[in-house]
C-alpha cells in the first residue's frame, strides 16, 4: 500500500502518499472506520483487504461499483473502471500509468493526474449505478452483497481459495 485517493465527489482528488515503514495513518483510519461516511470503491473486495492488512482499518460504510455493475448491468461482462466510466459517463479513460513505479518516493505528473482520474468519477458512477440497480429491481440484492463484503475480505485474508459455498 502506497498510496490513498480521496474524492468528495466535487471532481476534487487528495492524494495520501504512505509512510511504508509504519503505515501509521490515523486521520485516514478514522474517516475509514467512520460509519457515517460513505467509502467508494471500485473493486472494493480488494482495496478493503489491503487497507485492513497494511493500516488495520476496519472500513465500514462501503460502495463497490464493480458490485453495482455486474448485478445491474447483467447485459455485458465489462465491468472494469475504464469501460464503466467509458460507457456511463462517456470519458475514455488513459490507463497507461496503471502500471507505474507507485512506491516512488515522488510521484510524476503523469502519476498524481492518473492518481486523481482513478477515483473523481466514483461518485457519478454510482448515482447512475444505482439508477440501473432500481430500474432493474436488484438494490436489496446489490446490498446484501455489500453487508457480506467484509466477511469476503476476511476469507481472503485467512487464504481461502477455495468456494466456502460449493458442494
Amino acid at each position: 500500500l502506497t498510496l490513498v485517493q480521496i474524492s468528495t465527489g466535487n471532481q476534487d482528488c487528495h492524494i495520501i502518499q504512505l509512510d511504508r515503514k509504519n503505515y501509521k495513518a490515523k486521520n485516514l483510519v478514522k474517516i475509514l472506520e467512520d460509519s457515517s461516511v460513505r467509502k467508494i470503491f471500485h473493486y472494493a473486495r480488494f482495496d478493503v483487504a489491503v487497507l485492513k492488512h497494511f493500516l488495520k482499518a476496519s472500513v465500514k460504510n462501503i460502495y463497490c461499483t464493480k458490485v453495482a455493475s455486474k448485478i445491474a448491468r447483467t447485459y455485458t461482462d465489462k465491468h472494469g473502471l475504464k469501460d464503466l466510466v467509458k460507457e456511463i459517463i462517456g470519458i475514455d479513460m488513459n490507463k497507461a500509468m496503471q502500471s507505474s513505479n507507485w512506491g516512488a518516493e515522488k510521484l510524476s505528473e503523469k502519476q498524481i493526474k492518473y492518481a486523481a482520474t482513478d477515483v473523481i468519477y466514483l461518485h457519478q458512477l454510482k448515482k447512475e449505478l444505482n439508477k440501473m440497480l432500481i430500474r432493474e429491481n436488484r438494490m436489496d440484492l446489490f446490498n446484501k452483497c455489500l453487508k457480506f463484503l467484509n466477511t469476503r475480505v476476511d476469507l481472503d485474508l485467512a487464504d481461502y481459495k477455495i468456494d466456502i459455498f460449493s458442494h
